[in-house]
């Protein structure tokens, strides 16, 4: 079962796509398009029957996704984040009602989470290195003063003008934590439009898939271990539902041997501890993209209740001393027998 198996990070099978020439006009195919966006390795698949109709929705979706990125990217330039940056504590930035719908979504996150998850994480003072070195933690008080200007109660939203400010100067917005959930139920959205009733989108693990695979299979997600990270270890078998990861097995360090990932809790300064893995299983890719984050955060028994509140959210974690532990409706909810039974709805906060 897949319950029993410790897992830290998911990806799909990669389907190949079907010869651009010489197809057989009216056979569904598997479609997978690859691109490197938002920093990162995603691969995007649809079924179709149609080469043409193929190619132009892939096309579309990553240009979708890399429209999403030129937006609201912290690295960007000329992004309308930075923007948002440049102007903290001087003055409010009129945006694009997506970027404003999306920056109040996740403050509802945050407030909902008791500030678990802050888009405001920018506005501390790089004190880690997380190299994978043995490195001595930082004093309390300079962990403490590292963290100083997060705060997302103080971005302040202006409806009527469409606005956004950052109260206090040194104060940054980066929506990493969910940027990639976003582009994805965005590049959905593009090929829903498109006529596209099947597919698998992946960015760097954030995962969302729907209808079948071309033979009327479900999709394959590959679980792997933690301790084993370019091993699989199962395969399970999903639809209509979105499965996002979160580890501290990439970007860490260790002091005096304890394992300290590169998720910081922002009230304390302090990485994350007590988990190696979160995995939010949701129909909203956008929604599991926070969750993660805010089940790190929390620790696996707050996490694992904050879940349990949520309906049509599910978890599943590893702590650092290697337990699997799942959310109270994880194994009703969704899976019998590696197969998807069907979800609820997630309630978005």
């Amino acid at each position: 079962m897949l319950f029993n198996l410790r897992f830290a990070w998911l990806w799909c099978l990669l389907v190949l796509p079907a010869l651009a020439v010489g197809a057989t006009p009216g056979r569904l195919r598997n479609y997978t398009k690859e691109a490197r966006l938002m920093g990162s390795h995603f691969a995007y698949t649809v079924v179709a029957d149609n080469d043409t109709v193929a190619w132009r929705a892939l096309e579309a979706a990553v240009a979708e996704t890399r429209r999403i990125d030129r937006l609201m990217s912290f690295w960007d330039s000329t992004s309308q984040i930075t923007q948002i940056n440049r102007a903290a504590g001087l003055r409010p930035v009129a945006v694009d009602q997506e970027v404003f719908d999306l920056i109040k979504r996740t403050l509802r996150i945050s407030e909902l989470s008791e500030g678990a998850f802050d888009i405001t994480f920018a506005s501390a003072d790089k004190i880690y290195r997380f190299d994978r070195q043995e490195h001595p933690l930082p004093a309390p008080a300079v962990m403490q003063a590292a963290v100083a200007r997060i705060n997302y109660r103080k971005v302040v939203l202006d409806p009527a003008r469409r606005t956004v400010l950052l109260q206090d100067k040194g104060m940054r917005l980066n929506l990493a934590g969910v940027l990639q959930g976003y582009g994805i139920r965005r590049a959905r959205l593009v090929l829903d439009q498109l006529g596209i009733k099947g597919g698998l989108l992946n960015g760097s693990g954030d995962i969302l898939c729907w209808g079948r695979q071309a033979d009327g299979s479900l999709w394959r997600v590959a679980i792997g271990d933690p301790d084993h990270p370019a091993s699989i270890s199962a395969w399970v078998q999903v639809t209509d539902v979105a499965v996002v990861t979160a580890g501290n097995y990439e970007q860490y360090f260790t002091a005096q041997g304890r394992v300290y990932g590169h998720i910081i809790n922002p009230a304390t300064g302090l990485p994350a501890t007590g988990l190696r893995s979160v995995t939010i299983i949701c129909p909203d890719v956008e929604l599991a993209d926070c969750l993660d984050e805010v089940v790190f955060v929390k620790g696996p028994e707050a996490g694992l209740a904050f879940i349990n509140t949520l309906k049509g959210v599910d978890c599943t974690l590893i702590t650092d001393d290697n337990r699997t532990l799942v959310s109270r409706n994880m194994q009703i909810n969704y899976y019998r027998g590696n197969a998807l039974a069907q979800p609820g709805s997630a309630a978005r906060p």
